[in-house]
């Protein structure tokens, strides 16, 4: 998540504003229904630190995001992920909820800590366990588990000798994707490799703002690289090991748009869409790495080894969409190496979201337009979701404007389906509230309001609104 954050990579903080709308004035009468798409995926996408909780239960080791949400000053409410939703108890409730709202798909992740907490030579069975109990307690309602990889929270002693910035993390990364896949792909068929490697290279190597908090452009290129090659070998290993095997990995992505024709903005655009859009995919594709767009992309030939450039590409059977805002890119001096700034969206006096994030349907079917340009088999929407400020009346969560953006996505999700291209699912960010990283618990991006004092959780009207969505009846 963060996704404006992840334009802070090289660009600017943004305060926070939230467009007010009357809510009676929001008259929303169900154009489309989940029937509409055909065949399709629909679902809700959890990571495994953002929910689970007990941090150090049942042999679990310390990942990066257990040593850098506890550290002071990290995290923007004080607070850390050691309890989050306590999902590793409250699993088959959560999942009962899930079933209920009509849901048919549910992606998690796997804490690689709890499964090699100390080394990857000995497997922690409790944690196997775990993942077994919530993958069959999906199957027992008809739910489809899909797995993620790879969601952010890296053991700590892996980062101890560099994490991603080392090479060595790819021997790692190959037995944890061999155990896993193993272990569980007599099961589950569906699985993602990496989440949003943009991400957690930018916002764990660059800036520092996300674990392991550095800040280097050494270590970030170093990251970038070996996140590409992980992609790959994730995928290859799945392959290998998954009978039936549905295997994607999921890019953050936006729309990047000029400030104006102007030469300097339209270059600035260039830039920006290349760290934000091209960086991994094109790799992934066999098309090496843009840097005739982004000439600093060049600094990436120091990592790339004999043979890497075989290894960058492999054949997804669909690639994971997370989309949250468009780009408006403007040139600017205050931004060294990338020249580049995203205009604050409370400058352009446009809706936004509790993060600040503009609130622009339409630009889902842009990204959607923008990547069915390459050779990919299927498009899935792998997160969409906003953040809004929820309340509790009588027992009621009217959620209007949460729900006003999902109705407005989903029909630009249905437009590019309409016009012919292969997207064939959509997840919601995100199940409940929850840790949403350095934020800590002040945004709610939930369907299902969780009460963080009591763990009580609320079906926000944006849940029902899925329930009807997703009902038999039209």
């Amino acid at each position: 998540m963060q996704r404006r954050d992840y334009i802070k990579l090289l660009l600017s903080g943004i305060g926070s504003l939230l467009f007010k709308i009357p809510l009676k004035a929001l008259q929303l009468n169900r154009p489309i229904h989940s029937k509409h798409f055909g065949t399709f995926y629909w679902g809700v996408a959890t990571a495994a630190y953002q929910i689970e909780g007990s941090h150090d239960v049942d042999g679990k080791g310390l990942s990066i995001w257990d040593t850098f949400s506890n550290k002071s000053g990290n995290i923007k409410d004080k607070n850390n992920g050691n309890t989050a939703c306590n999902f590793y108890y409250t699993y088959k409730e959560d999942i009962e909820i899930l079933k209920n709202l009509n849901f048919k798909d549910f992606r998690f992740s796997l804490s690689w800590s709890r499964i090699f907490p100390h080394d990857n030579s000995k497997v922690n069975q409790k944690g196997i366990d775990f993942y077994h109990r919530i993958i069959d307690t999906c199957l027992e309602k008809n739910i489809n588990p899909w797995i993620t990889l790879y969601h952010w929270d890296l053991p700590q002693y892996i980062q101890e000798k560099g994490g991603w910035a080392n090479r060595e993390v790819l021997n790692y990364f190959e037995e944890f994707a061999h155990t896993t896949s193993k272990t569980y792909g007599d099961k589950v068929s569906k699985w993602m490799v990496l989440n949003e490697p943009a991400a957690f290279t930018t916002f764990g190597y660059l800036t520092g703002i996300h674990a392991p908090g550095k800040i280097s452009l050494n270590s970030y290129f170093a990251s970038v690289h070996h996140a590409v090659l992980a992609q790959s070998l994730g995928g290859k290993i799945l392959r290998e090991n998954v009978k039936n095997s549905f295997i994607g990995t999921t890019f953050s992505c936006s729309p990047v748009e000029p400030a104006s024709q102007k030469a300097k903005n339209i270059r600035a655009a260039r830039r920006l869409d290349v760290a934000v859009n091209r960086m991994f995919i094109e790799p992934s594709l066999g098309m090496g790495y843009p840097s005739n767009d982004f000439r600093l992309l060049e600094s990436l030939n120091k990592y790339i080894k004999e043979g890497d450039e075989a290894k960058m590409p492999f054949e997804f059977d669909f690639i994971g969409l997370q989309h949250y805002f468009r780009i408006i890119a403007k040139y600017s001096l205050a931004r060294p190496f990338i020249w580049a700034t995203d205009m604050d969206p409370k400058k352009r006096g446009v809706e936004t979201t509790a993060m600040n994030w503009e609130v622009h349907p339409e630009s889902m079917y842009h990204i959607i337009k923008y990547f069915s340009k390459y050779p990919i088999k299927q498009i899935i929407i792998s997160e969409s979701g906003a953040a809004f400020e929820d309340s509790i009346t009588n027992g009621s969560i009217n959620d209007i404007r949460r729900i006003k953006f999902f109705d407005e996505t989903l029909q630009q999700v249905l437009r590019a389906k309409n016009e012919g291209i292969n997207v064939s699912g959509y997840f919601v960010w995100t199940f409940m509230d929850n840790f949403e990283w350095a934020e800590g618990y002040r945004p709610r991006f939930g369907i299902v309001h969780n009460d963080f004092n009591t763990q009580k959780r609320t079906v926000k009207d944006s849940g029902y609104w899925f329930k009807e969505f997703l009902s038999s009846e039209i």
